[in-house]
């Protein structure tokens, strides 16, 4: 009897899986290892943080300095409310055959740093930069207004010219020199196409 019941318990241990198994069944190592105690599922509100909505904190900024005002207008409305440079109307026709007020921002600007310039540095490339425009876009630029750096350079040492002597005589080479010649050959030249004249023919005028 003892030993049908040895096999009996011998077969359950080798037929079932141990925790399919009485725990009378297991044998003495198993039964003494501590079984976790399943406890029921706490509710989700005692482990999870409550998120209570907050007001955004505002940014802070770093000590000693202040919040940028709000510009009221934009920049485009601001940069509309810069005064158009003052160039003569005569000169504007002159060289473009418009008005001053038909011209773009960009040819009356490169008129009136050319007027008061100096033009032995002022280059078409010196003025771009003045502009914050590449070359490109300012020959672009001047092009829609029906003319380009050359030509209205040339009008604007014409007409410096005739300034200068209004007021009085001075030597070919410092007239050369203030109209942004590098060799005084080039104004006299430039001078013979402007008037028909000989610059050393306008001497006998004032001397």
């Amino acid at each position: 009897m003892a030993t049908n019941t040895a096999n009996t318990h011998a077969t359950r241990r080798t037929d079932l899986p141990l925790t399919d198994l009485p725990l009378t069944d297991l044998p003495l190592y198993v039964q003494q290892i501590p079984h976790p105690v399943t406890q029921p599922a706490a509710h989700a509100s005692q482990h999870t943080p409550q998120h209570t909505p907050q007001q955004a904190a505002p940014h802070s900024l770093p000590r000693g300095s202040r919040a940028p005002a709000e510009w009221p207008l934009s920049l485009l409305e601001q940069r509309r409310r810069i005064p158009r440079p003052n160039v003569p109307v005569t000169l504007s026709i002159a060289i473009t055959n418009k008005a001053p007020h038909e011209l773009s921002r960009t040819t009356l600007t490169v008129i009136d740093l050319l007027l008061s310039g100096d033009l032995l540095r002022l280059r078409s490339e010196e003025v771009a930069d003045t502009l914050h425009i590449s070359p490109t876009t300012l020959r672009r630029r001047l092009r829609a207004d029906g003319t380009h750096y050359q030509s209205i350079l040339d009008h604007i040492r014409r007409h410096r010219c005739t300034l200068q002597l209004e007021k009085r005589w001075l030597p070919g080479k410092c007239v050369a020199w203030e109209l942004g010649y590098a060799e005084v050959n080039s104004f006299y030249r430039a001078f013979r196409r402007w008037t028909g004249h000989n610059y050393s023919d306008l001497k006998r005028l004032y001397l």
